[in-house]
């Protein structure tokens, strides 16, 4: 199976999920706060960890198959747990200011990024 085709399969799958899942814990404890995309971002990081001990180290599945769960399905479902993934093997394998370098500049340089986003599309309005 194509890489490209195997992500796009796990990709489309992860975003209905992401989507459902944010509406219906929006449903239950309101919109006053990002309750649905904190439980997607926890359990996608749940969900990414289990996947790559599982999938990856211990049963070392196809590339096809782990593009579709990994880069696909978990990328589509939450970015946030690759980023978690990402942090804790740096910290793990020793990179302690790697870790915490790439976690400051991933919040910040992303809410800044956010922030420009928004200014940049005032301007077009």
């Amino acid at each position: 199976m194509n890489q490209m085709l195997a992500v796009a399969i796990g990709g489309a799958i992860g975003a209905m999920g992401r989507y459902w899942i944010v509406g219906l814990v929006s449903q239950w404890f309101g919109r006053g706060f990002p309750y649905g995309t904190l439980a997607v971002n926890i359990a996608g990081s749940i969900l990414i960890g289990l996947l790559y001990t599982v999938v990856v180290q211990q049963l070392k599945l196809e590339p096809h198959w782990q593009a579709i769960l990994m880069a696909g399905f978990t990328g589509a479902f939450t970015t946030f747990s690759t980023f978690a993934l990402e942090s804790l093997n740096l910290f793990q394998s020793g990179r302690v200011t790697a870790a915490l370098l790439y976690i400051m500049l991933s919040v910040m340089c992303c809410l800044a990024a956010v922030a420009a986003g928004m200014w940049l599309g005032k301007q077009f309005t």
